[in-house]
């Protein structure tokens, strides 16, 4: 398990090794915001919780990339593995059904390959809807499409604690 690190202004940053966290606890660096409860660290004068979330205590400023390439990874986990066509989760899928990139401005209509063109769709809805415009078959995504934060790209795919869950799912949200 690791821990997740926030900036001093709650931005959730990444994650990193617990005893890398507990230092950084120990040196002042960072706060303790989540602790688990059934775990610690013992020495023979002193107990640290198992953090699970810390926060540091100065901002550090991070640039960071303003565009970033669509990938199905994190189209899919934006759109909680759901096709925003008629609005059914992967888990409900037939076994030949799957999660595929949708164009909502079609390719050979000049549409881009960008996250505000792209949604999520099962097999059946992307077939169904082809190369045409939305309006021409009558079908809208449920949610607009739209450019996941930094912070969601970087944390997506990881295993993340409910707890931890928490502090990052403010942004995944639209900007």
């Amino acid at each position: 398990m690791k821990t997740l690190i926030l900036n001093a202004s709650a931005e959730p940053l990444s994650f990193i090794p617990v005893k890398r966290a507990v230092i950084l606890v120990l040196k002042e660096k960072a706060e303790i915001l989540e602790e688990h409860v059934e775990k610690s660290f013992r020495s023979e004068k002193r107990e640290v919780p198992f953090p699970l979330v810390i926060r540091l205590v100065r901002y550090v400023h991070i640039p960071r990339r303003i565009r970033s390439v669509v990938t199905n990874t994190i189209l899919f986990a934006r759109d909680r593995y759901t096709c925003q066509y008629c609005g059914r989760h992967k888990s409900e899928f037939k076994k030949i059904e799957r999660l595929t990139r949708e164009h909502v401005k079609p390719v050979s209509k000049g549409g881009e390959d960008t996250w505000e063109n792209v949604t999520t769709a099962c097999s059946t809805c992307n077939h169904k809807k082809g190369s045409k415009l939305p309006y021409e078959v009558k079908m809208y995504p449920r949610k607009t499409p739209f450019e996941p934060k930094y912070i969601a790209i970087v944390l997506l795919g990881q295993s993340v604690d409910k707890v931890q869950k928490r502090y990052i799912e403010p942004f995944l949200k639209k900007k």
